[in-house]
Parts: structure tokens; sequence; C-alpha cells
């Protein structure tokens, strides 16, 4: 039995779900890393594969963008998929210079303006963590790897085109210690903690507030290939 926005069935998806924004980077990861691939989910548009890497099962599903989005394809699959495990691997805008195009960033925790907590379930703080064991599993699989990561707080953003574009994202570095902004880990470390699961958030800096450099989308779907492969190493 799917759902509105999913039509796997039963037992379709593994236990833990690498959840890029993209579908297509979804598609991409599955067709390049993954042993006998097959997709899942087509409902919307959001692709989701299952395959399998260096022998385990391990699924690939976009999210779409921005936090309502994120919240219910991460809910479903904690609550009606059985998913233990939602790594996000997406891009973000370096709000810093220690963060540079094509770093990879393992977010430590979500800081955000949303309400998306608060009308979920009444929480009021505004920031989220991450499952400290997920964490702990990607450093030492970027190790393994030689990827260097840099760590911090991110920004979960419902505004991608803001009208004000004087200093706030100065103002966040230095008030809540953001190093970079997205748009869905909030939600999903909220959705996470709520129901007892386990999320992480690796992103790669794909363009900067401070250095004014910019990926093309061709380069976000398939070069950030660093954090896709250290997701799929733990």
């Amino acid at each position: 039995m799917g759902t509105p926005h999913n039509s796997a069935a039963p037992g379709d998806i593994a236990k833990t779900v690498l959840m890029p924004g993209d579908p297509l980077r979804a598609k991409f990861i599955a067709e390049k890393y993954l042993e006998n691939p097959v997709c899942f989910n087509e409902v919307r548009g959001m692709l989701g594969y299952t395959g399998t890497y260096r022998g385990s099962p391990v699924s690939v599903m976009g999210s779409g963008m921005g936090m309502p989005s994120i919240g219910i394809y991460s809910y479903e699959l904690y609550t009606v998929y059985g998913v233990d495990n939602i790594i996000r691997i997406g891009s973000a805008g370096s709000y810093s210079p220690k963060a540079k195009i094509y770093d990879v960033v393992l977010a430590t925790g979500a800081w955000s303006e949303s309400s998306f907590a608060r009308v979920q379930s009444g929480e009021t703080a505004d920031m989220r963590y991450p499952s400290d064991e997920l964490c702990e599993k990607l450093r030492r699989s970027a190790e393994r790897a030689g990827v260097p990561l840099i760590e911090g707080v991110v920004h979960s953003s419902d505004v991608f085109y803001q009208q004000d574009t004087s200093p706030y994202f100065e103002r966040l570095r230095e008030e809540h210690g953001c190093l970079c902004v997205e748009m869905e880990s909030f939600a999903l470390f909220h959705n996470a903690a709520v129901l007892g699961k386990n999320a992480a958030c690796l992103l790669t800096i794909s363009d900067s507030f401070v250095s004014k450099e910019v990926t093309t989308p061709e380069e976000r779907q398939t070069s950030f290939t660093r954090m896709m492969e250290v997701a799929l190493g733990i």
C-alpha cells in the first residue's frame, strides 16, 4: 500500500535512505553507484530507487525543495515504510569564507525561523539536531575516503529569494553561528526526533554569499560525488 506521494509497496525501500533534493540527482546516484537499482516511485516525478552498494541494501529518493516537501516524504518514509535512517545530501550557499565552493559540510545542527516544528508538534525551539550515531559514521566514512569535512550549524530557510539582501546572512553567521544556508534539514531533523528515528545531513557548497561564486545546475546534479560517496560509505 502506497501513499498519495509514494507508490512503493512495503519492503521496496531499504532501512537507510539517501535523500537529495533533486530527483534527477537520485537517478544519477542510483545509476552510477547502486547494483541492480529498481525504481520504486515516480509519483509527481519524485524518483526513488533501491539497490545495493557493496552488498548492503540502500535507497535513494528525491525530497523536493523546502521543508514542507521533505517534511512529507521523510515522515512517510519513517512511518509508512519503516525507514530508520535518512541522510540528506544536498547543496548549500556559504555564509563564511571557511566554506568554499565544492567543500563538503556535515551539519551539526539546523537553525531556522520556520514555523514547521511549532505547527507539526508544538515544538518552539529554533534549533534541531541530527543523530550523533549517523554523524559519527559519516565522519569515519569521510576519513576513509580522504574527504575533509567542515562541520557547523546550517541555516534552514523557508525563503530562497529574499527581498532584503542587506547583511542578513552576516547576522545569522554572527548571532547563530550559521555556516551556510539550505532549505530542508530543520524539518528532517525535527521529524526524526519526533518519531524516534535517525537523520543526518551532508551538504556540498554550490554557491557563496561571500565570494559570489556559483555552480551550474548540471554541476549540482552530477558533480557533487564526494558527498555522495561519503554517504554511501556508511
